[in-house]
């Protein structure tokens, strides 16, 4: 644990760090009894720790923390993302190569999603990555089944509450009618559970495809679906500033080498960018 832990860090913290479990799912196996420090079982997870104290999870010793790394995965639609499905359903990780390390997911996509996710093996980043408060937008291309117009969508665009729930403002072009169904392009802040669909439904329009490209700086691109593909550390240092600790030496790490690293400046195709080829685009914007 040797990894930039300051003295004094909370024992979740540092589990998360290890790429052992999330930050929450540290916290958890914690009061299930599986964590000791300097051999003695803790029940709490507000303990500070040193990088000189022993920790065990199941009697195991906590890895050294690794560098720092993220990747690009293109979901495809029908994988579940956790790490089991109670109902037996394919989940992400099981898709995923062989080669790659423990990792986490940055956010979820749901069943019928598909489009970019984050992974990283970093339990401390995937957190901040996932705050509202990070400010990074989530940018979606949904179909809908119907002909929404403006002033249809100007309530989802102004903040809406569904049964009790707030939702922020969304900004939300049509790009296109396309006989029964029309493409839209939404941004969002916060990303909450199965928000835009929910959204949508709420007035009428249902979802019958909605594909992330966009996660804060990092975009889907020409990824294949399915495929997986390692962010360059010396970008992840250009992008996420002062929300990681990276060693110098590790800035012009290109990683695994797992496909190429991320592109700067790269347009996407258009089956990706705009699956039903924008002819008009009406683009509003909230104040």
């Amino acid at each position: 644990m040797d990894k930039k832990i300051k003295q004094g860090d909370r024992v979740a913290k540092v589990i998360a760090r290890a790429g052992f479990a999330s930050r929450r799912a540290a916290e958890k196996i914690i009061l299930d009894g599986r964590v000791a420090v300097n051999g003695k079982t803790i029940l709490s997870a507000a303990l500070n720790v040193k990088p000189t104290d022993k920790i065990t999870i199941d009697e195991i010793i906590l890895p050294t923390a690794p560098a720092t790394r993220l990747w690009k995965y293109n979901k495809p639609v029908g994988l579940v993302t956790s790490e089991k499905d109670e109902k037996g359903r394919k989940v992400v990780f099981d898709n995923l190569p062989a080669s790659l390390p423990r990792v986490l997911s940055v956010g979820r996509l749901d069943l019928n999603s598909e489009g970019l996710l984050l992974l990283t093996n970093d339990g401390v980043l995937k957190r901040k990555l996932e705050l509202p408060s990070t400010g990074w937008t989530r940018k979606y291309r949904v179909r809908v089944n119907g002909e929404p117009s403006i002033k249809l969508l100007q309530p989802l665009m102004n903040g809406i509450i569904i049964d009790g729930e707030k939702f922020k403002p969304m900004t939300i072009s049509i790009d296109r009618q396309q006989g029964a169904n029309a493409w839209l392009t939404i941004s969002i802040k916060e990303g909450k559970n199965r928000e835009i669909r929910r959204a949508l439904d709420h007035l009428g329009f249902k979802v019958n495809r909605l594909i992330r490209i966009s996660y804060g700086p990092f975009r889907l691109e020409e990824l294949k679906s399915g495929a997986v593909e390692e962010i360059r550390t010396g970008i992840l240092k250009a992008q996420l500033g002062n929300l990681i600790e990276l060693k110098e030496e590790e800035v012009n790490k290109t990683g695994s080498g797992f496909k190429k690293p991320l592109r700067r400046k790269k347009k996407m195709s258009d089956h990706l960018a705009n699956p039903s080829k924008k002819i008009t685009q009406f683009k509003v914007r909230n104040n």
